[in-house]
């Protein structure tokens, strides 16, 4: 290797042709080409020989001098001399630098950031759009006001008390719902290295130990429902009410068929077999997730047929009871708005389900089972789930058009028992 001298001169590192030339202790000046200078290290360490670089070569910006690489080699000397290897202590800064700014930039990460990230993520499936409302509405209300902008790695249990104490008897459903989303947006920020530890939102054998159980804050509110025995009649005033809306005839399918509004409200002509007498709802659209089959009786299909004569679009994925914007379905509102100009501002579109649960149980003679698959229920015994195969759908049929020749009564008299029939539904 070529030597200059008792060492290398300022002048000579910036002319030296390419080539590797030693100072002194171990320096090299390592010369690619007329742009490209380096200073190296050569030392043995526990026996073996090697090389670091010390930084680009040259008295400009960014650059080491000659006389800064002397210095930076007579430190690390003495580090060797202390049994401290200068490429292992080099790569543990750069490790401890890394860590060091992820740690920063997660202590720059807010809780709301975080929960913009989580339902970002998450938004596509979930079932529906009010769900997806519901999360942020929620969020901005009961937590962000409390530790939004704190970094998300610094939530504690305090904050989430803090949030959650206030409401905690008023609204003991919502503050429940609001929990269990701050405790899925901390576990998102611990799986993406933003927070450490454990869920301060966690309830089991955590915030249990702080607060009430929500069933003994306040009794469960059922929905509002019509007794089945009035059932008769409030077809027939919905008849006379608005006879061929598409609120009442929606209204209408929703009794009929005891599916949930959002189910009814969604309802696409493509799920509709006119000839088998089926409605099949997607499992997007099914509480459940999965896809159900429901069979249409002779009045439910008289509905469907009222509601194709209102049919402003041929579209195979048109609205079956279409909403005042193009493309977009029925409010449930138009339904609530129904049952108030009905002078029935008392019921609940979604209590129909209960009143054709208690209708089932007190009135007939229908097996349970059968009963919970008509509302689509999910079977909550896994090992029970685990053995079901089918849907019931022959009995749901039978059990639906009894139900059918029920609501078309004007009124009920109690100890009227219906039993199950085996018959061909009307096409």
């Amino acid at each position: 290797m070529p030597k200059l001298g008792a060492g290398i001169s300022a002048a000579k590192v910036r002319s030296a042709k390419p080539g590797r030339y030693t100072d002194r202790d171990g320096l090299i000046l390592f010369v690619r080409n007329a742009e490209a200078r380096f200073w190296l290290l050569r030392y043995s360490f526990q026996g073996a020989r090697r090389e670091m670089g010390l930084g680009r070569a040259g008295e400009g910006p960014g650059s080491v001098t000659l006389a800064e690489a002397r210095e930076r080699v007579a430190e690390l000397r003495r580090g060797i001399k202390a049994g401290i290897d200068p490429l292992a202590a080099r790569d543990a800064e750069a490790v401890a630098q890394k860590a060091a700014a992820q740690q920063a930039a997660a202590h720059a990460v807010t809780f709301r950031a975080v929960a913009e990230l989580y339902m970002g993520a998450h938004e596509t499936a979930w079932r529906n759009a009010k769900h997806r409302d519901q999360w942020r509405s929620t969020l901005a209300t009961y937590a962000f006001p409390f530790f939004g902008e704190l970094p998300v790695g610094d939530v504690l249990t305090a904050h989430v008390m803090s949030a959650l104490a206030p409401v905690w008897n008023e609204k003991p459903e919502t503050a429940s719902r609001v929990r269990g989303r701050i405790e899925s947006v901390l576990d998102y920020a611990t799986a993406r290295g933003w927070r450490t530890g454990e869920n301060p939102a966690r309830w089991r054998g955590h915030l249990a130990n702080l607060l009430p159980a929500r069933g003994k804050v306040a009794r469960v509110e059922h929905h509002a429902a019509l007794p089945w025995r009035d059932v008769g009649a409030f077809m027939v005033a919905l008849g006379e009410r608005e006879a061929g809306s598409v609120a009442a005839l929606a209204l209408r399918f929703v009794v009929l068929t005891a599916a949930r509004s959002g189910e009814v409200l969604g309802a696409r002509w493509a799920e509709i077999d006119m000839a088998e007498a089926v409605w099949t709802v997607p499992g997007d659209r099914m509480k459940a997730g999965r896809e159900h089959r429901v069979p249409l009786t002779a009045a439910a299909l008289d509905v469907l047929r009222q509601a194709a004569a209102l049919r402003t679009s041929k579209a195979a994925d048109a609205h079956v009871f279409p909403g005042m914007k193009p493309g977009k379905g029925l409010s449930i509102m138009a339904l609530a708005m129904l049952l108030r100009r009905m002078e029935r501002g008392d019921l609940t579109v979604h209590g129909f389900r209960s009143t054709f649960r208690d209708w089932c149980s007190e009135q007939t003679t229908f097996d349970r089972d059968t009963a919970e698959a008509a509302l689509a229920h999910t079977v909550r015994d896994k090992v029970e789930a685990a053995y079901r195969r089918g849907d019931l759908f022959d009995k749901r049929r039978r059990l639906m058009e009894a139900w059918a020749d029920f609501c078309a009564r004007p009124a009920a008299e109690a100890g009227d028992v219906v039993t199950p029939i085996r018959r061909k539904a009307a096409r």
